[in-house]
């Protein structure tokens, strides 16, 4: 996945501005900033949810402007918003998501099983998704995502609001699918510790751009050699 010049204005202000970015096949990577820094709107562009008005993406080889249906079958998503249906259980909203997804119907069931499976959520499976944890919640949109055997996975702040053992909870399973099946992860977050600990490459995005590029350990550092060049410890 590569985006170049990657551009994107609300009212006059530059969301994104000029993003370069190449996500390696198989690789973790992760998309550290603060709120309001632009991830999420680079997300949407590459997602085809957002048009890209100005700059170029590729998924896989293909335009996202040109050729829609063919990157969203290429791509597992899972918004910040919760996208879950409360009033359906698991499965059933699984179901949804690989009839979305066109999942051949005499496959559906068993990829269903294992997406749910793939997650640790068999046995929460037929329980209405209004019952779950948060991080059950989290854990049965990313079965919802791997439903279709993406070969990119993008998760926008999958662990928002999750308190620390959920948090580690979805990076075990996100973790878990990368090894066993060997799909791109793109992931969003503001946590620096989220980055450092589970991703193979992390790029720091500031007002839209990429600021900074490489290992969890050349980040720190480069940090640890700008803070000594400016007199800090």
């Amino acid at each position: 996945m590569t985006c170049a010049g990657l551009a994107y204005a609300f009212g006059g202000t530059n969301a994104v501005d000029g993003l370069d970015l190449a996500v390696r096949p198989g690789e973790v990577f992760g998309l550290l900033g603060p709120n309001g820094a632009g991830k999420t709107t680079a997300i949407r562009c590459i997602t085809t949810l957002l048009p890209v008005p100005a700059g170029m993406v590729r998924v896989f080889g293909h335009d996202p402007a040109g050729d829609r249906m063919a990157v969203r079958r290429l791509l597992g998503y899972v918004p910040q918003q919760l996208s879950a249906d409360a009033a359906l259980t698991g499965r059933e909203n699984v179901t949804l998501f690989a009839r979305v997804f066109d999942v051949p119907r005499r496959e559906r069931a068993a990829r269903v099983a294992q997406a749910l499976a793939a997650v640790d959520l068999t046995d929460a499976a037929d329980r209405l998704a209004k019952t779950y944890s948060g991080g059950m919640v989290r854990r049965l949109e990313l079965a919802q995502a791997l439903v279709s055997a993406p070969r990119l996975l993008i998760l926008d702040e999958p662990t928002i609001g999750l308190d620390p053992i959920a948090r580690t909870g979805v990076w075990e399973h996100i973790n878990a699918v990368r090894e066993a099946t060997g799909m791109t992860v793109l992931v969003t977050t503001h946590y620096m510790d989220e980055a450092d600990q589970y991703c193979d490459r992390v790029g720091l995005m500031h007002r839209g751009r990429i600021r900074a590029l490489g290992t969890p350990a050349e980040l720190r550092r480069g940090l640890g050699e700008r803070r000594r060049a400016e007199g800090g410890p």
